[in-house]
């Protein structure tokens, strides 16, 4: 879909599409709801006095009205107020994507109220993540692509605004791109075509990348990712990505954040296998790692003045003749040992490996993201992930980021005596204590003993990682969580440090 910022009158556009942006109340003079209303003799108006729309956020209606040459009009609320926050037109721009995609419109204009030039940026991104269908296993193609989406902006737009419209773009195909991953079958991303993807990213950004194959592993001692990805055909991988500072500033000491994915490709619950029911959404469980890639996709669209490293463990988790069992002892890279109590439990053991293998930057932030425990969804619904940190400020930073995406988070307990719980009589630690209760803090403390003194915070995914229902951004299925959020807390730590 091309992407194009211009000052044109919203009645003189020949589109498939013209959707305008209407607040409640009375229309503002100038605004994109006044200048329909006064194209189309009170169009508008006529429809608020049926009262067949109010304007409130996320309402919408479908008009035929004379006096615009676009084939049909679409007016999305915007909630109270005259001015919308990026959130409102990120919203209204993915509604207008989304509903000109399902009426084979084929082109789009958008007229929205925008109140500064950064706000382009958001109403970018709600533009490509409204337009985005997986279709690759489609046999018709499904519903046909936007050619065209028409921006029109309130003045002429300058080099700014072009400039965050386009930095919105980039961002919504990254996210995109991590939808495209975790949506893809098992059969067709084992953990080495995954690696092969993260290469493909880390050229495009000028990132290094670096897989460790079963035998360098094996030299690095990663005893816990070579354990979960023994029983199947699709050897394990350990993806190392690391992107330079992109800002130059004198300093002693380059300052590093990591970030890490969990990359479990398909997931069978091994030994411990899975019920039937809702198995095949298991190709979502590398949710974490295809965020992780995402976010360094979107670094053509960020500026940052610190290091940045994303770590990968991925495996496939089957069952087969060598595969791991319940009662089997595995060792970490730090030396630690670990009774497998569950092999459904794999998730944490290939993040104690990458924890371990992160403490050779010595980062100054640590974040993970792991479709970890089904018990986060029964604590926080899907409303939420959930957080562990001991950090304060990290935790603070996340929280942030989330409320500001929409991508929340919720600050979950993580107290030593959860990893008590955790001792093993036949090792130093079990991967799971086989209870239901608390099992999110419990995963989550198990994780701490290999973050060790890292700045760290943990994030449970496996309540947000997959939508049961459309939303405007995003259809059902994997949604890319994580994504956004990291990008909008990178973004203030590098304000922060500049």
């Amino acid at each position: 879909m091309n992407c194009s910022l211009s000052a044109a009158s919203l009645a003189t556009r020949p589109v498939g599409l013209l959707a305008v942006g209407v607040a409640e109340g009375e229309a503002q003079r100038g605004s994109p709801a006044a200048r329909l209303d006064a194209a189309t003799r009170g169009a508008l108006k006529a429809l608020r006095a049926a009262g067949d729309f109010t304007g409130k956020s996320g309402e919408t209606a479908l008009l035929y009205p004379n006096g615009v040459r676009a084939k049909r009009v679409l007016v999305i609320g915007l909630g109270a107020g005259h001015n919308a926050d990026d959130r409102a037109l990120y919203l209204a721009a993915a509604t207008a994507a989304r509903r000109a995609r399902e009426l084979g419109a084929g082109t789009l204009a958008l007229a929205l109220p925008v109140p500064s030039d950064d706000s382009w940026r958001a109403i970018g991104e709600g533009l490509v993540l409204g337009h985005q269908r997986h279709t690759a296993y489609l046999s018709n193609g499904g519903k046909a692509a936007l050619k065209r989406a028409l921006l029109l902006a309130p003045r002429p737009p300058g080099a700014a605004a072009r400039e965050a419209l386009a930095a919105g773009v980039t961002r919504g195909e990254a996210v995109g791109l991590a939808r495209e991953l975790a949506n893809t079958p098992g059969q067709d991303l084992p953990p080495a075509a995954l690696a092969e993807r993260a290469r493909e990213i880390a050229r495009r950004v000028r990132a290094k990348a670096t897989v460790y194959d079963v035998a360098a592993m094996e030299r690095l001692g990663m005893g816990c990712v070579l354990a979960v990805g023994r029983g199947s055909p699709h050897p394990p991988r350990f993806i190392e990505l690391v992107r330079e500072a992109s800002v130059a500033k004198k300093q002693a000491r380059v300052p590093t954040v990591v970030v890490i994915g969990k990359g479990v490709t398909f997931d069978t619950g091994g030994v411990s296998l899975k019920p039937r029911e809702g198995m095949s959404k298991m190709k979502y469980d590398m949710s974490g790692a295809a965020a992780v890639i995402g976010l360094f996709a979107s670094l053509d669209a960020l500026e940052l003045p610190f290091r940045l490293v994303g770590l990968i463990p991925s495996a496939e988790n089957v069952t087969g003749g060598r595969a791991i069992k319940p009662g089997d002892v595995v060792r970490a890279m730090d030396g630690t040992t670990i009774e497998v109590t569950n092999t459904d439990a794999e998730g944490r053991l290939l993040l104690a490996d990458a924890l371990v293998y992160a403490r050779r930057w010595k980062p100054d932030a640590v974040v993970d993201l792991a479709t970890l425990t089904g018990a986060i969804s029964i604590a926080l619904g899907r409303q939420a992930a959930g957080l562990f940190t001991r950090d304060e400020t990290l935790a603070a930073e996340l929280h942030r980021a989330g409320e500001e995406t929409g991508e929340r988070l919720w600050r979950m307990p993580l107290w030593s005596d959860f990893l008590a719980e955790m001792r093993s009589d036949t090792a130093d630690l079990v991967n799971s204590n086989e209870r239901r209760e608390g099992a999110s803090c419990t995963a989550a403390a198990f994780l701490a003993h290999f973050a060790g003194t890292l700045p760290w915070a943990h994030l449970d995914i496996a309540s947000t990682a997959w939508n049961y229902g459309d939303r405007p951004d995003c259809s059902r299925g994997p949604n890319a969580f994580g994504v956004r959020l990291l990008v909008r807390w990178l973004e203030r730590r590098a304000t922060a440090a500049r």
